[in-house]
């Protein structure tokens, strides 16, 4: 069985610290784990796995670690149904950047969903540019590409819709 969790807290706050020795406490292992700083708070997201009695105790454990700290945790158990999803995908990496304009995600992830393209990862930020005085968003996508899905025109039509938008972007294969 396996459980994903969401942590959000402040930044001055080492959950991550008190979460880990949780984990292997209650006999369950780590199958992902990421972190990153938002502004002033810091966001973990785990994948853990273990029976349902380790998950069971785990949650509970969670619950009190929640209310000690004061930080906001989220759990979700996976559907397994889903977990062969992707299988038949090729991955590629796509990065852009583009003057940092409200809707520049939001069109990126609008194109990939129309042709059912899968996102896998998103990682982006804004920053001043130092020669054009200008703030710029840059972004990094790891998506699944339906093999059925013809590259080269994808490809193409891609470069037109960021072309059409003033983004600058590479769309390439990740190497396995």
């Amino acid at each position: 069985m396996q459980l994903a969790i969401t942590v959000l807290g402040n930044n001055h706050i080492n959950f991550i610290g008190e979460i880990l020795p949780v984990v292997r406490d209650c006999n369950c292992n780590i199958l992902e784990i990421r972190s990153s700083h938002l502004g002033q708070s810091v966001a973990a997201y785990l994948l853990i796995q273990g029976n349902w009695n380790q998950i069971a105790k785990f949650e509970n454990t969670l619950d009190s670690i929640q209310k000690r700290l004061e930080i906001k945790v989220h759990t979700l158990r996976p559907d397994q149904k889903d977990k062969d999803k992707g299988k038949d995908c090729i991955p590629y990496s796509l990065e852009t950047i583009s003057l940092d304009k409200d809707s520049v995600v939001e069109s990126i992830t609008s194109f990939l969903f129309d042709r059912d393209i899968s996102i896998e990862e998103i990682t982006g930020s804004s920053y001043q540019a130092p020669y054009i005085q200008s703030a710029v968003f840059s972004t990094k996508f790891i998506v699944l590409i339906p093999q059925q899905l013809p590259l080269l025109s994808l490809r193409e039509e891609f470069l037109d819709f960021c072309d059409h938008l003033n983004i600058d972007a590479i769309l390439e294969p990740i190497k396995r």
